[in-house]
């Protein structure tokens, strides 16, 4: 009888006037647990409200907030599972749980990650998330999860700035589109696209008549990447124009590399 009469307040709970139908707390959290069991989240996660709303002040409630983003991130709701986690960030920063509800907000901001040709938000949400796990909680096993995930976060951003950069380029704005390979070499080094960036950034010089950093940047890719078909592009491209790659520390490309790696 006990749950027919939580079940019937859950469903009660939509209206703006929900019955109070007061259930002792360990029997509202094991009708949400079982919910949740059962893979309906959606009523498990107004559920595990219900703890808090007739018992706040309990142990339980606390648990049940925790357990009301998780509900609300397995359903897909992601707004409302981050509302939930950062509201139990919020009210409980020393929580031996607050780890988990940092990694909910991640997790939810990275799933929610589009496809390059997209507004980048959610990714850099994600990627800021995802470093403040890794800051805050160093030695977890949320910290190892999000530096993988984070560098999956860091190469789809770097993917949206060659997007950009080719679009500058092949419109013939050369200026803008350096500016984009650039961050490339600045901010995402380690990713993919790196190699492709440095030939971009030979083909832009070049355009531009700017040719001891065409010479440079090229050097550089031969450099790192001497067998890799940009090099092999941008050796080409600079020999019929009848220059070669050049090494020049004082080059913006020399500089730039020298001080990151």
């Amino acid at each position: 009888m006990a749950g027919l009469v939580i079940v019937f307040a859950l469903s009660a709970c939509a209206s703006e006037e929900a019955p109070y139908f007061e259930q002792p707390v360990e029997d509202l959290y094991n009708i949400a647990m079982d919910l949740m069991l059962r893979e309906n989240y959606a009523a498990a996660a107004v559920a595990f409200d219900e703890v808090e709303r007739q018992h706040p002040y309990s142990v339980w409630a606390t648990k049940a907030q925790i357990m009301t983003a998780y509900s609300n991130y397995q359903d897909n709701e992601y707004d409302e599972a981050i509302l939930a986690a950062k509201r139990f960030i919020n009210l409980h920063p020393g929580h031996r749980d607050v780890g988990y509800a940092y990694y909910l907000v991640a997790i939810s901001y990275y799933e929610q990650i589009s496809d390059i040709g997209r507004d980048q938000m959610m990714t850099e949400l994600a990627f800021e998330s995802l470093e403040e796990i890794v800051r805050r909680f160093p030695d977890s096993v949320y910290a190892r999860d999000a530096n993988l995930k984070i560098n999956l976060t860091r190469d789809h951003l770097a993917g949206k700035e060659m997007e950009i950069g080719r679009y500058y380029q092949t419109t013939g704005q050369y200026i803008a589109a350096i500016n984009r390979f650039r961050i490339i070499i600045e901010k995402y080094q380690t990713t993919s696209h790196v190699p492709e960036a440095l030939l971009r950034l030979t083909e832009s010089y070049l355009a531009l008549g700017v040719t001891d950093e065409a010479q440079a940047t090229a050097a550089v890719l031969g450099h790192n990447f001497p067998g890799s078909e940009w090099y092999q592009d941008s050796y080409a491209l600079l020999t019929g124009v009848k220059l070669r790659p050049k090494e020049d520390e004082g080059s913006w490309i020399g500089r730039a590399w020298n001080s990151v790696f």
